[in-house]
């Protein structure tokens, strides 16, 4: 390793394990979120983190409640930014913006005047949006096709750096003597049409002092994918594995330099959920909690018939085991009994690695006195999580392996629920990782911190050569 890693938090009010909102001391009710995102902005600072990162949502409705519930109700993520800008001195902050119904002006216009406020430390996370209500909400009579949103998105990326180069660095003269206040051959219109896009500027916002703002993007498609190599410095990726993320960030940077890119101007991000205690036992209570509050149909839930209650939290769904209850002991009741008679009809390969999670993230062992019951494993089934579960140093061994396997440049970090477990994981880990050499990147700007090269420069500044454009 060369280098720390890049080591952001992504900010969910609510938690980013759907039960999170109910474990005790949990922050649960979004008009206090003013008092949350100042807490989790001074730990985040404090801590050294690169960046503060808040993802977006177009819509709500009451089945999120069980499957997002940080959807439901959020502050918008550039309004968060711009309140922290004031609250905070030296990390980064990143907010979602969609390229399928945002305005590129008022976009490149709110970021710009985030960088200038921040003294550089703005970026910008472009998504093309997964929830077809959103199109509604905005006058549209459905949801785009993935080739149109990626269309305009692409369009969007470049109207965007048009309208940030709108003022060369040295346009601004303020010669009292002449009384010349700018010099107008370094503004700039970017008169940009596209099939999707128009814009016409120039900005009438000052030159950001990043020029280009980092941009982030995120997918699985290969538009997105393709997307994420020729114009995002960050792209972030949710790969289940340590070999999956390894495959994928090398296939990431070989299309960044394929499109003329250095490979290393692509930084790689994947999400991490640890859930950090002061041994590892205490954290694997944590977790045993969690799943315990994970609503289940278990026949007396006032849940299920909710709207938009998953139909994947019961029994039923999990695997055929009609005579079971959800909170029988597994040594009484079913799992030591199917897998010594049936375990290839009635507990698949699935079931039992399923198993072994709970039994890794809880303590919980078939037939031990701390035994696991179905509950435990359709919550573990039914609402996976990236988790990392133990001590300071078994989080810092999650880090440390996936750096050295160059699986990932840096992690996202959420936390089950705010603000205990942000806290504790700026108070235990972040010392183990520090210590490693894994955290503390330097730079006064966000792409100085994210270790980015100059921008790529669409225009030469007036009079300047071709020579002299951003690599």
């Amino acid at each position: 390793m060369t280098e720390p890693l890049i080591v952001g938090a992504m900010v969910r009010t609510l938690g980013a394990y759907p039960s999170g909102w109910r474990h005790p001391g949990a922050h649960a009710d979004p008009q206090t979120d003013a008092a949350i995102l100042r807490r989790i902005a001074k730990l985040g600072e404090d801590a050294g983190l690169d960046y503060l990162f808040f993802g977006d949502w177009l819509a709500t409705g009451p089945d999120l409640e069980f499957r997002d519930p940080y959807l439901l109700a959020r502050i918008d993520p550039v309004s968060a930014v711009l309140y922290l800008a004031g609250i905070t001195e030296r990390i980064g902050l990143i907010a979602t913006v969609n390229t399928t119904y945002a305005d590129p002006y008022a976009t490149a216009r709110a970021t710009a005047s985030l960088d200038l406020l921040t003294g550089g430390r703005a970026g910008v996370n472009l998504v093309t949006g997964a929830e077809p209500r959103a199109a509604a909400n905005h006058g549209r009579d459905a949801h785009a096709d993935n080739a149109t949103r990626y269309d305009r998105a692409e369009e969007f990326v470049h109207a965007l750096r048009l309208l940030w180069e709108s003022w060369d660095e040295d346009a601004w003269i303020a010669d009292r003597l002449t009384g010349t206040l700018i010099d107008e051959r370094g503004l700039r219109a970017p008169e940009f049409r596209g099939e999707y896009v128009r814009v016409e500027g120039p900005l009438n916002v000052a030159r950001p002092p990043q020029v280009h703002p980092p941009i982030v993007h995120a997918g699985t498609s290969d538009r997105s994918r393709a997307l994420a190599a020729t114009e995002a410095d960050l792209a972030l990726i949710a790969s289940p594995d340590l070999h999956t993320a390894r495959e994928t960030r090398a296939r990431l940077r070989a299309s960044a330099s394929a499109s003329g890119r250095r490979p290393d101007d692509l930084k790689v991000i994947a999400p991490v959920l640890p859930v950090v205690a002061e041994t590892g036992a205490a954290a694997r209570v944590i977790v045993d909690r969690l799943l315990l509050l994970v609503p289940i149909h278990d026949g007396e839930s006032p849940h299920v018939e909710r709207t938009g209650f998953p139909v994947n939290r019961s029994l039923a769904a999990f695997l055929d085991a009609a005579d079971l209850a959800p909170d029988d002991p597994s040594r009484r009741a079913g799992v030591d009994e199917l897998v010594a008679r049936d375990a290839a009809a009635r507990f698949g390969e699935a079931a039992a690695r399923t198993l072994a999670l709970v039994e890794q993230r809880t303590g919980r062992r078939v037939g031990g006195d701390f035994p696991v019951t179905w509950r435990y494993l359709i919550a573990a089934h039914a609402v996976p999580a990236a988790f990392v579960v133990g001590d300071a140093s078994t989080v810092a061994d999650h880090f440390e392996r996936w750096s050295d396997e160059r699986a990932a440049d840096g992690f996202n970090v959420l936390s089950a629920f705010q603000p205990d477990q942000f806290e504790a994981f700026t108070a235990l880990a972040v010392p183990e990782l520090r210590r490693r050499g894994l955290l503390g990147r330097e730079g006064e700007t966000l792409r100085e911190r994210l270790g980015l090269g100059a921008p790529r420069l669409l225009h030469a500044p007036a009079g300047a050569s071709a020579a002299s454009l951003g690599s």
